[in-house]
C-alpha cells in the first residue's frame, strides 16, 4: 500500500471528522478511503448512463425493434435509479 499526503480546509477536516464519529468510521484512513470508492462507482455509473443514453437513441430500426432496446434500456435506467428522460 502507498502513503500519500493530503492537505485539507480546517472546516471540511472538522466535516470529516463529525462524518467519522457519527458514521461509525475508526479512522480518517477509513472516511476517505471509502469516499474515494464512492466517488468511483458513481463516475463509473455516470459513464454508464451516458453510454446508456448514446445506445438509447442509436436504436432507430424497426419499431419492434426500437420498442425492444427501449425498454431494456429503461430497465436498466430505473435499477441504476436514473431518470433519462
Amino acid at each position: 500500500m502507498e502513503t500519500i499526503s493530503l492537505k485539507m480546509e480546517e472546516g471540511l477536516l472538522h466535516d470529516v471528522d463529525s462524518s467519522i464519529k457519527s458514521h461509525r468510521y475508526s479512522t480518517r484512513t477509513e472516511f476517505i478511503r471509502d469516499a474515494i470508492r464512492t466517488r468511483l462507482n458513481e463516475l463509473e455509473k455516470e459513464e454508464a448512463i451516458k453510454k446508456l443514453a448514446e445506445l438509447k437513441g442509436s436504436l432507430k430500426a424497426k419499431k419492434s425493434d426500437e420498442e425492444a432496446g427501449d425498454i431494456v434500456i429503461r430497465k436498466i435506467a430505473k435499477k441504476l435509479n436514473v431518470s433519462l428522460d
